[in-house]
């Protein structure tokens, strides 16, 4: 039994030198728990050349992974293969076949709590604090006045606050979302946020009150997988998108500019 989801389509990406997207395989998923008897290649939208190809590559790829046995890593580190019926490859499969160990006892993280994803999701928070970091620091340089929000904080007139307010939270001129995502789901939410911000911004011009510039600083992986949310992204936000690798450009190239004093 295997979890189609984001790391074999990660996997893949690499091994393959092309996009293997990690939808693909969800939806595999999801329409194979949806109705167990389908054809094993098929999704909603039906079985497609493309679509066996792509299984077919995460299959393959799962069965190289499985087939490796745990490296060695620093101390402090575990490695994620470095389990009773990984441990050694497949001499490990195979054993862990022949004494008939139930699959429920091998589900690792659920019995021990989800300990990977458990921290993963614990340090998302710290990671994203990474980009906005990196924003106060070029807002404090250039001497620019600006309100950042804290988690979960409600500001009047606004649904979701954005991260950050320029001058401040009263008569914003520029707000900007940040965020470094690890995986699509919180690039998904991030977009989203954005998207409506965006909204909240075409509501005003169109009624004549004074809008405000909507920016998006964003990174990670996350983002990278979903190309059609980025395309949405640029258009809604006008252009103004910044990487971490751009961000020196960030103040230039908006209306940040202004209030450089």
């Amino acid at each position: 039994m295997m979890d189609f989801a984001k790391d074999r389509g990660l996997l893949c990406n690499l091994r393959f030198l092309r996009r293997v997207y990690e939808n693909s395989g969800l939806c595999v998923r999801n329409h194979w728990n949806a109705q167990p008897s389908s054809a094993f290649f098929t999704t909603g939208g039906g079985t497609t050349a493309l679509m066996v190809q792509r299984v077919t590559d995460m299959l393959q790829t799962a069965c190289g992974v499985i087939n490796l046995s745990a490296e060695t890593v620093a101390d402090g580190l575990v490695h994620r293969l470095d389990k009773f019926d990984t441990v050694d490859g497949l001499v490990s499969v195979r054993h862990a076949a022949q004494e008939h160990v139930l699959y429920a006892v091998l589900l690792y993280e659920r019995f021990l709590g989800r300990p990977y994803a458990s921290h993963r999701d614990a340090v998302s928070e710290l990671v994203g604090d990474v980009m906005e970091s990196a924003i106060e620091v070029q807002l404090h340089s250039a001497h620019i006045p600006f309100w950042k929000t804290g988690r979960a904080e409600r500001v009047a007139g606004f649904e979701q606050a954005p991260d950050f307010f320029i001058p401040d939270e009263i008569a914003p001129r520029v707000i900007i979302e940040a965020k470094i995502a690890g995986d699509d789901g919180t690039a998904r939410d991030k977009v989203a946020r954005t998207l409506r911000l965006a909204h909240m911004r075409d509501e005003r011009e169109a009624s004549g009150q004074t809008a405000y510039q909507v920016i998006a600083c964003i990174d990670g992986r996350g983002f990278g997988v979903r190309q059609q949310d980025c395309r949405d992204l640029i258009r809604a936000t006008r252009g103004k998108v910044f990487t971490a690798n751009t961000l020196g450009d960030l103040i230039t190239y908006s209306d940040l500019a202004d209030f450089v004093p």
